[in-house]
């Protein structure tokens, strides 16, 4: 998070802003953050272990048939990214399905990780800018291999239907680059 901008004269909004970090489920060390030291608050995460993925994906589309949604082959409720589960809602995916995820203030300065595969949420406190930045870690290929398989199910409209992560590209580079530094080191490792 590189930016916070927060109006100047809106006390009230920062009342607002208090009541949606205690709404987003967000712990006591958290919110004294907030109340105590005056930090700047740019957003509010909300991430899910990836292994949930599917019972999530069931959820939304339970909520959507509820609310008299189509939900097309071609589409996915969260690589659509058109639902923000909101407290009821996170109460209820609980309840139901057993799965919760970590509230994250994230303030100016702080660097948010979300594991790879892992649903997650944002929700802007205030105008900011964030970085953002995709890498594949060794541990995670598989997984990142997985999400670029399912990402080309979608309608090739979608703006995730690319492969943006470039899977194959990295495997092949991680693979040619131990090959090179194993041959010039073959060398000294065949000598006595």
């Amino acid at each position: 998070m590189v930016y916070v901008g927060i109006p100047k004269g809106q006390a009230d909004q920062e009342e607002e802003v208090l009541k949606t970090i205690q709404d987003g489920d967000s712990d006591e060390l958290t919110i004294k953050r907030f109340t105590e030291s005056r930090e700047k608050p740019g957003a509010l995460w909300h991430i899910y272990a990836a292994k949930d993925t599917e019972k999530i994906r069931e959820f939304l589309k339970k909520v959507a048939e509820e609310q008299g949604q189509e939900n097309p082959v071609d589409h996915d409720p969260i690589h659509d990214q058109s639902w923000y589960l909101d407290r009821p809602l996170r109460k209820r995916l609980h309840q139901e399905y057993g799965v919760q995820g970590w509230a994250i203030v994230q303030f100016l300065g702080d660097v948010v990780f979300i594991p790879a595969g892992a649903p997650h949420q944002v929700h802007n406190l205030y105008s900011c800018i964030k970085v953002a930045e995709d890498f594949v870690s060794p541990e995670h290929v598989k997984h990142c291999f997985w999400l670029t398989q399912e990402f080309r199910y979608l309608s090739h409209t979608h703006t995730n239907h690319e492969d943006k992560l470039q899977v194959k590209n990295v495997i092949y580079h991680a693979v040619k680059d131990a090959v090179g530094i194993l041959r010039a080191n073959e060398c000294s490792l065949s000598r006595p």
